[in-house]
């Protein structure tokens, strides 16, 4: 059963491997310096050890968000989140999987009744803003630095090219594990309440159930990845803006930095110990980053001049268009798991629990100002008074 309803987070996988890894080799394969059967071997073996290994730190600010406590709830919000990215790839949009997931997410909250967690929230969005500006600064720092080196080794051109291919496999290969660690809250993060207490040993590490769930998320995307991802790939690497092959190398780099760094506990806790805030471990969009490297390639040599402002247009209002999307198609579906398939998409003994704490009025004559101290005295909301007190 529960293989069943990971169906649509597997579908979610498939769907973020054709659209996302378009941001770690599509510029290398745009450039045509690294073949697409290549990059999609890469790519494939190393986000599943990326989700695998590191993937927890992203998943529970994912999880404060909404907690989805149902499988069948689960289930179609991660449904609603797939068909939204699938639908945008048909479109060739190198949308943000987190947006949809996000939105999937509120719109859950909103049929259920369930508050949005305003802290995670604003953690989320506020990377939504600061992963293309990191990505732009990461860039145009990286093309500075490789030009640099560049200039002063001096390389012949065939060694050059021969070093730049080998630089795209290396950051490809490292981006790719950094968009499993990242990106695979995604995929199953509204799973996890409900992962099973089993563990298997593999005799070289022990996989518990969360990270079985990574597993089978990240092969997920590794499908995705080899089978339907070319096109995207095409637009990212290419239709944006041309790049060169050591601007290639850059954007990969900074997009693999910067999904590395919001999804890096070790690094967020070494933060805390030299006494400075931590660094937010959330799901960032990595079409976003990749997008603000190019560009900052492109300010940084000509001032915008190569940029296709029409394709980023475009970009853009995938960006916005896919979190309220997600989010109505969410809202629409729970309304017919719920009503037509008669399957619960919250947990109804939350709600059983609620009302067994609430003083019941039933037109006794009871003292008011007592059962305002008895349902005060609980730890639940005061919009879960009863109307008689509540006025």
């Amino acid at each position: 059963m529960l293989l069943l309803f990971l169906s649509s987070g597997l579908f979610l996988g498939w769907s973020l491997g054709a659209n996302d890894a378009a941001n770690v080799f599509g510029s290398a394969v745009g450039s045509r310096m690294v073949s697409f059967r290549k990059a999609a071997i890469i790519a494939s073996v190393f986000v599943i050890l990326g989700a695998v290994l590191q993937g927890a730190g992203a998943s529970h600010t994912l999880g404060k968000l909404g907690k989805v406590d149902a499988m069948a709830g689960a289930f179609t919000v991660a449904l609603a989140a797939a068909i939204t990215v699938y639908w945008m790839t048909k479109m060739r949009m190198p949308v943000s999987t987190s947006q949809a997931i996000v939105g999937s997410i509120i719109g859950w909250n909103l049929f259920t009744g369930n508050p949005t967690d305003s802290a995670s929230m604003t953690k989320i969005v506020t990377t939504w803003i600061a992963g293309p500006i990191l990505g732009a600064l990461f860039a145009v720092f990286f093309f500075i630095v490789l030009q640099a080196i560049l200039r002063k080794a001096k390389f012949h051109l065939v060694k050059l090219d021969a070093y730049i291919r080998n630089g795209l496999i290396i950051v490809g290969a490292f981006g790719a594990y950094s968009l499993g660690a990242n990106n695979i809250a995604n995929v199953v993060g509204v799973f996890l309440p409900l992962a099973p207490e089993l563990s298997i040993d593999l005799g070289f590490m022990v996989l518990d159930g969360t990270q079985q769930l990574f597993l089978m998320g990240g092969i997920a995307i590794s499908i995705g990845i080899i089978t339907y991802s070319r096109k995207v790939m095409e637009t990212v690497g290419s239709d944006l803006m041309e790049l060169t092959s050591e601007a290639a190398l850059v954007v990969v780099l900074s997009q693999a930095a910067v999904l590395f760094i919001f999804s890096s506990t070790s690094l967020s806790n070494l933060m805390v110990s030299m006494g400075l805030p931590p660094i937010p471990l959330v799901p960032v969009s990595s079409s976003q980053v990749v997008v603000g490297s190019v560009i900052g390639i492109g300010l940084y040599k000509g001032g915008g001049k190569n940029i296709r402002f029409r394709v980023l247009g475009g970009i853009t209002m995938g960006w916005i268009t896919t979190p309220l999307a997600a989010g109505l198609i969410s809202f629409i579906s729970l309304f017919f798991v719920n009503n037509v398939f008669k399957l619960d998409v919250t947990n109804p003994q939350n709600e059983q629990e609620i009302e067994n704490e609430i003083p019941k009025f039933n037109g006794n004559e009871v003292d008011i100002m007592e059962e305002t101290k008895s349902v005060t005295n609980t730890a639940y909301p005061y919009s879960l008074l009863p109307k008689e007190i509540d006025s």
